[in-house]
């Protein structure tokens, strides 16, 4: 048993890293092609059955994770998962469904005006345009990607804190907004990609490519990045898995 050993482990810093170099026009295609191979289902994580519950839960998704809005929607879609059904559910019902979520409060009160909106202008529809999309309560650019990528098989990319990361750490799509992302991953994104490519980028930067501390160990995309820092993470995530086997005795 070793003695001694000072559990604290330098982090390399991430947060303050500056946009990568622009990843060369010859690995983006490798770069998804890996991706894919790596990841057996690019789907979304929300779970859902229509249309209409999908945009419920992307509006109920802001600033909250997938795990809490699957609790949630479990619940309220037994007993309320069309339009004119929460709008029976009254405000102060589907509060009670989803105060567990972040900003339960303002996303209730738009998710009502949805609600009305769908009844009186789409038939309790959802719609397939982004401005019929977006004329929707609770609903902006980010939302109506997702609906029209995952419902209805357009090639849209919504981006978000994780595809914007991994846009600039990877220098795949660098920006200094997220429209600025958003609008190079679709002029870089292979065709034969595109419609995937939201789900690829999402679930790699949820589970490898996180903000604080990227596993770059184990990215099946190491070769391709432009993260000037990613050999310092693998060290890193190298001398903490040797530690925590010295601790258990291992």
């Amino acid at each position: 048993m070793v003695a001694n050993i000072k559990p604290k482990i330098q982090v390399p810093k991430t947060a303050e890293t500056p946009p990568s170099r622009r990843m060369p026009n010859k690995n983006v295609l490798p770069f998804f092609q890996k991706l894919a191979a790596a990841i057996e289902k690019p789907e979304t994580e929300l779970e859902y059955q229509s249309n209409f519950e999908l945009l419920i839960a992307v509006i109920l998704s802001a600033q909250a994770t997938d795990v809490s809005v699957n609790l949630a929607t479990r619940k309220l879609y037994a007993v309320a998962n069309t339009p004119q059904a929460i709008l029976d559910l009254g405000e102060a019902g589907l509060k009670s469904y989803i105060k567990t979520i972040g900003l339960y409060n303002s996303k209730a009160k738009n998710v009502m005006k949805c609600c009305q909106d769908l009844v009186d202008k789409f038939a309790s529809e959802v719609p397939q345009t982004r401005h019929e999309l977006e004329s929707l309560a609770g609903v902006g650019r980010k939302t109506a990607n997702v609906v029209l990528n995952t419902a209805f098989g357009q090639p849209t990319m919504a981006v978000d804190t994780h595809i914007f990361r991994v846009g600039n750490r990877t220098g795949l799509a660098t920006g200094k907004n997220v429209r600025e992302v958003e609008d190079k991953l679709i002029a870089r994104i292979p065709q034969d990609y595109i419609l995937d490519a939201h789900h690829y980028l999402i679930l790699h930067g949820r589970y490898t490519c996180k903000a604080r501390s990227p596993e770059c160990g184990k990215c099946p995309v190491y070769d391709e990045c432009m993260f000037k820092d990613k050999a310092k993470f693998i060290a890193y995530h190298s001398e903490e898995d040797y530690r925590h086997r010295v601790q258990i005795g291992s």
